[in-house]
């Protein structure tokens, strides 16, 4: 007859990817070694997705910022409020009959 272990099922003794907790537990010098390097290879994979989204979100406020800054100046060189004033009063001052006092 066959062993029950080798039809598919697990051993009970052969766990994979238990969690430990480092502190808690005393570990050699090879398993925290290993721990690290582990740790470091997630921390690289992870940070190329992070620098890209940085540069994505930096890219999008800065044109933002662009758009306002372009925005302002566009509406700012539209107005002409004073050269209106300034012909009103002209205006004003051609129509307004002469008196002693002015």
């Amino acid at each position: 007859m066959a062993d029950k272990s080798s039809q598919g099922e697990p051993k009970p003794e052969a766990q994979f990817a238990k969690r430990i907790d480092p502190a808690k537990e005393a570990l050699t010098r090879e398993q925290l070694q290993f721990i690290r390097q582990v740790e470091l290879a997630q921390w690289k994979k992870n940070s190329a997705k992070l620098r890209g989204r940085n540069v994505a979100t930096g890219l999008a406020i800065g044109a933002v910022v662009l758009g306002i800054y372009g925005y302002t100046f566009y509406s700012v060189s539209q107005e002409r409020v004073m050269d209106e004033i300034d012909e009103e009063a002209r205006a004003a001052k051609l129509q307004a009959p002469k008196t002693g006092a002015n």
